[in-house]
């Protein structure tokens, strides 16, 4: 997640204005996995029946498991009755009255999660129950999220749907199944309500045509992905090793970022109008006009907002199906880029590994709630929203699982290990990897707010330890603000008054070449500070801090007043960060503690993956040595490679592709990444470099190269034009949509993951060869090589 001044800028400005078993009873909310519990859960072949004999006067019924429905059209017979389940005489509701199969209803099967269902019938309305005795039909489903008559948004994260419905193989006879509302625990009866598991009826499925179409976005490409290795034995497939897809759930989870990856509902649900959370008009979407890589704003312009507290720059909120003004990562970030189909079409394009960091920031959460701009979910500690983001991030995998007919048969999977991902990858399927991206990793406060302690070794033991356990692989000691394990990675303008909101501290600059990090390459330590009369520096990084923003969420205004010493009143504030800004080349003047050094040890000892791109430099510096001292790899996924002792560390950093060609040279939009994969050949690493498009993480995206938007000098030639191969000739893409918008890449950029098709495709327009392009599809071979020195040195130092 990168930063910005202007984004920070808003901050200021916002501050300146002012959570049944077998017997029938209900059920309760497992723990994260809906079919846990049951006779046939973890099996996927539970219950599969033969068909059985023909009950009744039904046809031979279609045999399954309660997984292999999945997106399948079918009526359900009830047994004992001779009839179907069919929309009842008024239209309203459902009832067991049809005697033909003509007369039944025709649902589609589409999955919630694994064997859990939304039935979706012909005339595309839901079975549904609202926890009474009958059954509803309904055009819509109730949403998690309401809005009151007064305008209030409120998020209800317990909440549960009424279309949802368990199968349940029948412990009397497993050629059939029970059908088990979610929500409430009861079960269907052979007289259309919902009773106890006593009195359920027995239920078999009878496959039909002509059933509606769920909602659903599409991936605009024809094709099956081939497994498939380079002659070299290499896997085949790039790594995306920087990513965010569940954003909607930091910050508190309450619409800050508006759009979820997907929804056990579906795209309805998953991606609606934002006008809820960013307001009429897009009006209230502040962080997104700030974020929005719009060029050329300053602090100035944004005080403008003071004035209204309405973005200057409105955007049509509608989502699905129109998408009039979202997705759109090159200007609009605060909206979602990586549902799930859009992954899926980056997958079809060749991304075999993925990245996926939970990312969240706790003051920006607390800033906002306590302004009243967002509703909040649940906590806004940084922990919270990285635990709900994991489960998350799981519960995807078990929904592409389900839409693909049973555990273990999606394309997106989980790996905790560079042998799981080899073995994934080599079946043709997206690895994912977990990780962690956040201020105040495992709450190592520097300054401990009241109800946490300072981190000791335990703490950081029993923490890694339990991520671990949890599949986290892939770490940040430090990022943007300070904490127990390093100073905060420098970067400047508001971002220093949100880390003296956070730890109490005023900034802690000093001239880089006195510090003696001057030749130490920067990522975002160095340079100006903004807001000089916030800087008085420390001679200790962890000294009692002078400023106390205790109930800063409560009343922000107010705490941020009161909480710096030695000023009471707003324009004082106002003052302090008026001072002159401090020119020169600087950088933050604590680095790594004793407890980040042991930080870095105990991941080095399990074999994890250290990200170093967030360190300010005199941590980078300590952090290299550390590293080379135990020849172990890291990795650098905001583009930094250590001027190449990344590389000959075995360890991964990240790139990209020009986005303007040039008019006299053909193929030169890849010279950047073939300088950076040759330095990787000059330190004897393995050639290759992927991408981390940071998406999701407020860091704008590849824009266009044609078109109003576009920033090239040269004029440019050779568009993308459709249809076109992706780069293993397995898929081919035609021209994307989302809903009824249709997306031109040529000038509007990567809005979203999946034109990651259209990126790669436009350098090959500009003449970049495929054996150019080998070692960015050698880059999840690359990604894995370094793991799998990570974890061959993680083994070697425990025997130490």
């Amino acid at each position: 997640m990168r930063g910005s001044r202007s984004l920070f800028a808003f901050v200021c400005l916002a501050l300146f204005f002012a959570g049944c078993g077998d017997d029938g009873a209900p059920l309760q909310p497992d723990s994260g996995t809906p079919d846990a519990g049951r006779p046939d859960a973890g099996a996927p072949d539970a219950g599969a029946p033969d068909g059985g004999t023909p009950p009744d006067r039904f046809p031979a019924a279609t045999a399954g498991t309660i997984y292999s429905y999945a997106t399948g059209c079918y009526s359900i017979g009830v047994v004992g009755t001779s009839k179907y389940l069919a929309a009842s005489g008024g239209g309203d509701g459902f009832e067991v009255s049809a005697t033909t199969l003509d007369a039944a209803s025709r649902f589609r099967m589409r999955p919630a999660d694994l064997g859990t269902y939304l039935l979706y019938d012909e005339a595309k309305r839901y079975l549904v129950s609202l926890d009474d005795a009958g059954l509803q039909r309904r055009p819509e489903l109730l949403s998690d999220t309401t809005v009151s008559d007064a305008g209030v948004t409120t998020i209800d994260d317990s909440f549960q749907s009424e279309g949802e419905w368990d199968l349940v193989v029948s412990t009397d006879d497993p050629s059939r199944f029970r059908l088990r509302h979610h929500r409430s625990g009861g079960y269907l009866s052979a007289e259309g309500t919902l009773v106890g598991i006593s009195d359920a009826a027995e239920i078999l499925f009878f496959e039909q045509s002509d059933c509606a179409t769920f909602p659903e976005l599409t991936v605009d490409a024809e094709g099956t992905v081939t497994p498939k290795t380079f002659d070299d034995g290499s896997l085949f497939g790039f790594v995306d090793m920087h990513e965010h897809m569940f954003s909607n759930f930091a910050f508190g989870g309450g619409g800050i970022f508006h759009g979820a990856p997907f929804h056990r509902l579906g795209v309805e649900h998953a991606l609606p109008d934002c006008e809820p959370f960013h307001g009429v008009h897009g009006e209230k979407d502040l962080l997104g006009f700030a974020f929005g890589n719009l060029g050329g704003l300053t602090t100035m312009d944004l005080l403008s907002l003071l004035l209204t507290l309405k973005s200057p720059v409105p955007h049509d909120t509608s989502g699905y199906p129109d998408f009039k003004s979202w997705p759109d990562a090159v200007r609009s970030p605060t909206h979602q880029m990586m549902y799930y189909k859009w992954v899926e079409r980056a997958y079809m394009s060749g991304l075999r590994l993925l990245v996926q960091h939970a990312t969240t920031n706790h003051v920006l959460c607390e800033l906002l709630v306590g302004l009243g701009t967002q509703p909040q979910r649940y906590s806004c500690n940084d922990m919270v929203a990285v635990d709900r983001i994991v489960e998350e991030t799981k519960a995807l995998e078990r929904y592409v699982d389900a839409l693909h007919g049973g555990r273990g048969k999606g394309w997106f999977r989980i790996v905790t290990s560079p042998a799981q991902a080899r073995e994934v990858i080599a079946d043709g399927k997206l690895a994912v990897v977990l990780g962690i991206e956040t201020s105040v990793l495992f709450d190592c406060f520097l300054n401990p707010p009241e109800g946490y302690s300072r981190c000791t070794e335990a703490d950081v033991v029993a923490k890694l330890d339990e991520y671990y356990a949890k599949g986290l692989r892939a770490l940040f000691p430090v990022h943007k603000f300070d904490n127990g394990f390093s100073a905060g990675d420098g970067h400047r303008g508001i971002m220093d008054l949100g880390n003296m909101i956070q730890s109490g501290d005023w900034s802690n600059y000093r001239l880089c070449a006195d510090l003696g990090v001057a030749d130490v390459p920067r990522n975002f330590d160095g340079g100006d500070v903004p807001f000089g009369g916030l800087n008085m520096p420390r001679a200790q990084y962890d000294a009692p801090p002078p400023n106390d923003f205790a109930g800063f969420m409560a009343n922000p205004i107010n705490v941020l007043v009161t909480g710096i010493d030695g000023v009471s009143t707003i324009n004082d504030v106002v003052e302090i960060l008026s001072a002159p800004p401090l020119t020169g080349d600087y950088c933050q003047s604590a680095g790594l503690t004793s407890l980040g050094e042991f930080l870095m040890a105990e991941m080095m000892k399990r074999g994890m993956l250290i990200e170093v791109d967030h360190m300010p430099r005199l941590s980078r510096r300590r952090a290299m040595e550390i590293l080379e001292a135990n020849d172990y790899p890291a990795v650098g996924s905001h583009g930094n490679n250590y001027n190449g002792e990344m590389y000959a560390l075995g360890g991964v950093s990240d790139s990209g592709f020009g986005r303007c060609a040039s008019a006299s040279t053909p193929a030169t939009m890849d010279d950047n990444y073939q300088r950076r994969v040759q330095l990787a050949r000059d330190e004897g690493a393995f050639p290759a470099e992927g991408f981390g498009f940071d998406l999701n993480g407020f860091a704008g995206a590849p824009g266009p190269r044609f078109g109003d938007r576009a920033h090239c000098s040269d004029p440019q030639s050779h568009p993308i034009t459709y249809p076109f191969k992706s780069y293993a000739g397995d898929v081919t893409f035609t021209q994307p949509t989302v809903g009824n918008r249709t997306i031109d890449f040529n000038t509007e950029g990567l809005v979203h993951i999946g034109l990651v098709a259209e990126y790669i495709e436009d350098v090959r327009r500009d003449g970049v060869t495929d054996e150019e392009l080998e070692p960015l599809f050698k880059s999840a071979e690359g990604y894995i090589r370094m793991w799998e020195k990570a974890e061959a040195r993680g083994a070697a130092i425990r025997e130490e």
